[in-house]
C-alpha cells in the first residue's frame, strides 16, 4: 500500500509541476499518460520483495506428477522462471542448474524450473537433457504473472507477452530470500550459489 500511496503522489507531483491537464491534452499525449500509468500499476501490484511470503502454487510437471510450493515447507527452494524449452538460453541455464544439482542437494535446495511451455514438452526437454529436478508448466495457470515475469516484450517493433528470465530464493519458511531478476545466464547459478551459502 505503502508503494501505491508513493507511486500516486508521484504522478500527482509531475502532473502539478508541469501543469498538466489531463482534459485539455490531445488524444495521442492523453493514451501516452495512461499507458504509463497502466504500466506501472502493474509493475507495483505484481513486484514481489524480499521477505514476503512467497505466493503458492500446485503445478502439473513433467512424467504426469505435481509440485506445491507449500509442500516444500522446511527446504529451500529455487524457483527460476525461463521463456522457452529447447532455447539456446534456457537450455544453458537448465544445463547449468542441471551440473551443480548436487552442491545445491547438499545445502538442502530443491531446484524447480517454470515456463508456460507443456508438460509434453516439458517431458522432451527433460529426455534430452537429462534433468535431475522437476520443470512445472504453468501452460494453463497464472504463477508466472502472481511472480511478476509474465512481461510485454519488444522484438523488431513486435510487442507480445512473455516470461522474464528471473530466479527466487525461497527460504524454509517459505518466504523469498532473494530475487534475481531479468537473469543473465552466463555465471547465474554460480551467483545462486555464493549466495545461498552467505545467508
Amino acid at each position: 500500500m505503502f508503494r501505491f500511496m508513493l507511486f500516486v503522489f508521484n504522478c500527482m507531483t509531475m502532473f502539478l509541476d508541469f501543469k498538466v491537464n489531463l482534459s485539455r491534452l490531445d488524444v495521442n499525449t492523453a493514451f501516452i499518460v495512461v499507458n504509463y500509468i497502466e504500466i506501472k500499476w502493474e509493475e507495483i501490484m505484481t513486484a514481489l520483495e524480499i521477505g514476503q511470503k512467497a505466493p503458492d502454487f500446485t503445478l502439473p510437471t513433467d512424467g504426469g506428477g505435481e509440485i506445491s510450493l507449500s509442500e516444500m515447507k522446511g527446504k529451500k527452494v529455487i524457483l527460476y522462471f525461463y521463456p522457452k524449452d529447447n532455447t539456446p538460453g534456457c537450455t544453458k541455464e537448465s544445463c547449468a542448474f542441471n551440473d551443480h544439482l548436487q552442491k545445491l542437494g547438499k545445502a538442502g535446495v530443491q531446484v524447480i524450473g517454470i515456463s508456460k511451455c507443456s508438460v509434453a514438452k516439458h517431458d522432451k526437454f527433460k529426455e534430452k537433457y537429462g534433468f535431475n529436478f522437476p520443470l512445472a508448466s504453468d501452460e494453463q495457470d497464472d504463477v508466472c504473472e502472481r511472480y511478476g515475469v509474465w512481461v510485454k516484450k519488444n522484438m523488431y517493433g513486435r510487442e507480445y507477452m512473455g516470461i522474464q528470465r528471473a530466479t527466487f530464493l525461497i527460504d524454509e519458511a517459505g518466504k523469498i530470500a532473494h530475487i534475481w531478476p531479468k537473469v543473465k545466464v552466463a555465471g547465474h547459478v554460480e551467483d545462486v550459489i555464493k549466495t545461498i551459502e552467505t545467508l
